[in-house]
């Protein structure tokens, strides 16, 4: 028998049989998708570009649309002068949010106002083995540090500081010389590197739906546009950027008290993430990644929807609970309270156990600064 010209392609992997066909001479009637097909046509919107929004504390991770995402190849502006990978699996990522008043930025204030950035918010992060959990150690900005010379991602060279606050070796030579600085502080060889901006962030958790988190106390701080009463709030975009930047509206007013919102956020931001349905929403799914990709910048490692397709994979495990968020330890600095200088016998505690893939001891934070903001804001 010859083949019917009038059947439709059908769904791949079907038999032939399985096909419909048209009856009597009669217009074949439409059918309403089949679970099946939904699924596939969510996989089609998935391969176009996927972009996650992990959960790991170090703040943020992002699936992309190949278009849009900016990256830099750090691996050569640092040659080999770094330390060595972790062959067991493990891997580093520096987190960093930028506070440019660039672009999109600039409407939102703060930062710089010559188009140039800092690194306002730091996490690095590391996924132990097997993926399952993972550990955040939180940078203050008002660190000050030994910055080594480093060479930027032009080829730029910049002279050594010390006692430079760490988020002055962002502004001074970019990505490269922020993960130069954490490496050099370290001792851990960052595996990756992710940067959102403001706008993006705000783009992202409208998109998001908003995050529900709940405040214990008031918080109203005008130069961070918040003001949000004791309960649980859905916060929009622009209520979630006012927390993860407000510092005067808690705690003692220090950068600490805000990384300590900090984590707070990025914790109810990982539980939400995964109860939100993306996967099953294609929309949704590209709507966040058009998004979130115009945001983030990667090191080129992450620079293909398939690297990221595979890192995301692999970090997808990781809930809230299995996180363990800290600050690295420091002191407020005595010449300056507005500094804070690195508790170093406590930091090399961290550093040792995250080298050999080892939990946080709880020691290494016990006496340090901590901003006083400690449950303030939760996860509902």
């Amino acid at each position: 028998m010859p083949a019917d010209s009038t059947r439709g392609p059908g769904i791949p992997g079907e038999p032939d049989d399985a096909r419909p066909r048209r009856r009597g001479g009669r217009g074949r009637r439409r059918k309403p998708p089949t679970g099946r097909r939904r699924a596939l046509t969510a996989m089609a919107w998935t391969a176009a570009g996927i972009v996650v929004l992990g959960g790991t504390g170090a703040g943020f991770l992002y699936f992309k649309l190949n278009g849009n995402l900016r990256t830099i190849d750090i691996n050569q502006a640092l040659g080999r002068d770094r330390p060595t990978k972790a062959d067991n699996g493990s891997e580093n990522i520096l987190v960093l949010g930028s506070d440019s008043r660039a672009g999109g930025n600039r409407k939102i204030g703060g930062g710089t106002n010559d188009g140039s950035a800092r690194s306002d918010t730091a996490m690095i992060v590391h996924v132990y083995e097997g993926h399952k959990r993972a550990g955040v150690v939180s940078v203050p900005r008002d660190t000050l540090v030994d910055r080594p010379q480093c060479t930027d991602a032009k080829g730029g060279t910049h002279a050594a500081a010390h006692n430079a606050m760490f988020n002055e070796s962002y502004s001074a030579g970019g990505a490269a010389c922020a993960v130069k600085t954490v490496e050099s502080m370290t001792g851990l060889r960052m595996d990756h590197y992710l940067e959102v901006d403001f706008s993006g962030f705000r783009k992202l958790v409208d998109e998001l739906g908003g995050v529900q988190v709940t405040t214990t106390k008031n918080i109203d701080d005008p130069r961070s546009h918040l003001d949000l009463a004791a309960g649980t709030h859905t916060l929009d975009g622009r209520q979630a950027l006012g927390l993860v930047r407000t510092r005067h509206g808690v705690g003692d007013g220090s950068d600490l008290g805000r990384i300590q919102l900090q984590q707070a956020f990025v914790k109810a931001l990982a539980d939400q993430v995964k109860h939100i349905g993306v996967f099953t929403n294609p929309k949704k799914l590209y709507d966040l990644a058009d998004t979130a990709t115009k945001a983030v910048t990667a090191d080129s490692d992450l620079g293909s929807v398939n690297s990221l397709i595979a890192f995301a994979d692999g970090l997808k495990g990781i809930s809230s609970s299995h996180m363990t968020m800290v600050t690295m330890p420091v002191q407020y600095d005595p010449a300056n309270p507005n500094r804070v200088l690195v508790e170093k016998a406590k930091a090399q505690q961290i550093w040792t156990a995250l080298r050999n893939d080892r939990p946080i001891p709880k020691s290494a934070t016990q006496g340090t600064a901590t901003g006083k903001a400690s449950g303030v804001v939760s996860a509902p």
